[in-house]
């Protein structure tokens, strides 16, 4: 099970840092945190369970803050947008006035 969380951060972190992760502060330290929790199968060691947690809490953070980055992208405004076209965003129409500004009789 620590095999798939250590793959699932280098994952995480090679989609943030780009094709030249292997070379960053970060990248060691992970590696060098799950080598040092490492025990044998016959030894119990409440300090691997307890980083092997947190392993998996900071993975999930990794993970949620890149979805939530790319919806931000792709859902947050780019600027303020003419009435017709907010109306049209969200499936409405404006009521268009004949012969005026429609509170003239």
């Amino acid at each position: 099970m620590a095999a798939v969380t250590c793959r699932g951060i280098l994952k995480e972190i090679r989609i943030a840092k780009g094709s030249d992760y292997r070379n960053t502060l970060v990248y060691k330290y992970v590696l060098e945190q799950f080598k040092r929790n490492q025990v044998t199968g016959a030894q119990f060691c409440r300090a691997r369970m307890e980083a092997l947690h947190a392993a998996r809490t900071y993975l999930c953070l990794l993970t949620s803050t890149r979805l939530h980055l790319r919806l931000h992208e792709r859902y947050h405004g780019r600027g303020e947008r003419a009435p017709e076209e907010v109306a049209g965003l969200v499936g409405l129409r404006l009521p268009t006035q004949p012969g005026g500004k429609g509170w003239e009789t």
